[in-house]
C-alpha cells in the first residue's frame, strides 16, 4: 500500500493548493467533449509521464481528476480532453478562453515508456479512452526509432462521437504506423469499418513475444479487448491499462479509489493486467 501524500513542492506550495491556470484555447470535438489547453499562471514548467493526471478545480464548484491528452513538452501548458458529465466538467464547458481554473498535480504513477522500448506497441482505445492514450502515442512517435511496429486500434460508438480526428488522419498517413478505425454504428456518410473494436483484431497479426499492449476505454470495451490480446498470447505483465475512472482526491485521502490495500490515485492509475486481475472489484 502506498503512503498518502502530505508533502509540499520545492516552492513550499502544499499538494492541496491548486495553481491558478488560464484557458488559452478551446476546441469542441462533440456536444460533450472539448479539448482545452491551460497555462499555469506562474509560468512554471509542467512535466508528467503518460498516464498521470491533474486535479482540475473550478472555484466555488469543486474539482475532478482529468488525465492529460498529450505528451509533456516541459512548458507551462497542460492539455486535456474534458467530457461534460458532472458539476465540475459541465462548469468547465461553460468557460471561455482567458478564464481561470485551478490545477494541482501531476499525480499517479504514469508509465515509463522506456519499459516498452525495443518492442512492438499495440494501442487499443475506445471512446474517451483515446484522450489519455493519445499521450502514450505521442511519446512513442516522438521517439519512433526506439520501438518496433506501432499498431493503433480506435473505436467510437458513431462518427459523430469521434475525437481527435485530425490526429487520427495524421497517424493513418504515416508509413511507420498501422492504424485501424471503427465505429459501432455508421451513418449515411460513413465509408469506414463498422463494428466493435474487437473486430479489428481480425485484420492484424501480433508477435506476442515482442508486444506491449495499451488498452484504455470503458469497462466493457476493456474486458473484451483484453480477451483478444490474451488469446494472442501477450503476457499479462505487458498489457497496460488505466483505472482512472475510480479516482477523486488524487492524494489517497478520501478513500474513494481504494481497492483492498491499493490506492488507485497513488499506486496507479496505470496498472498491468496482471495487477488488475488480482483486484477483482476493478474488472
Amino acid at each position: 500500500m502506498t503512503s498518502v501524500k502530505t508533502a509540499t513542492d520545492a516552492s513550499g506550495i502544499s499538494d492541496y493548493t491548486p495553481k491558478s491556470s488560464r484557458i488559452v484555447s478551446i476546441e469542441p470535438f462533440t456536444e460533450k467533449e472539448k479539448r482545452i489547453v491551460f497555462e499555469v499562471a506562474d509560468g512554471s514548467a509542467q512535466n508528467w509521464k503518460a498516464g498521470q493526471f491533474y486535479e482540475l478545480s473550478i472555484f466555488g464548484v469543486g474539482e475532478a481528476p482529468i488525465s492529460m491528452c498529450s505528451a509533456s513538452t516541459g512548458d507551462a501548458r497542460v492539455e486535456m480532453c474534458v467530457r461534460a458529465i458532472g458539476n465540475v466538467t459541465n462548469a468547465v464547458h461553460r468557460l471561455r478562453e482567458g478564464d481561470t481554473v485551478g490545477l494541482r498535480g501531476p499525480y499517479g504513477n504514469g508509465f515509463d515508456m522506456n519499459e516498452a522500448a525495443g518492442r512492438d506497441v499495440l494501442f487499443a482505445a475506445g471512446g474517451l479512452g483515446l484522450a489519455p492514450c493519445r499521450s502514450f502515442i505521442q511519446e512513442v512517435l516522438r521517439e519512433r526509432d526506439k520501438f518496433g511496429r506501432v499498431i493503433i486500434l480506435i473505436g467510437f460508438k458513431s462518427p459523430a462521437e469521434m475525437l481527435f480526428a485530425q490526429d487520427i488522419e495524421q497517424w493513418g498517413n504515416r508509413d511507420d504506423v498501422e492504424l485501424l478505425l471503427t465505429v459501432d454504428r455508421g451513418d449515411d456518410d460513413w465509408k469506414g469499418h463498422t463494428g466493435v473494436i474487437t473486430t479489428l483484431f481480425n485484420d492484424i497479426e501480433i508477435n506476442a513475444s515482442e508486444t506491449t499492449a495499451f488498452i484504455i476505454g470503458p469497462p466493457v470495451m476493456f474486458k473484451f479487448t483484453v480477451l483478444e490480446v490474451l488469446a494472442r498470447m501477450v503476457p499479462e505483465s505487458r498489457i497496460i491499462c488505466s483505472l482512472e475512472r475510480r479516482m477523486k482526491c488524487g492524494l489517497g485521502k478520501c478513500g474513494h479509489c481504494q481497492i483492498r490495500d491499493v490506492y488507485v490515485c497513488q499506486d496507479g492509475p496505470i496498472f498491468t493486467y496482471q495487477q488488475v486481475r488480482r483486484l477483482r472489484e476493478a474488472i
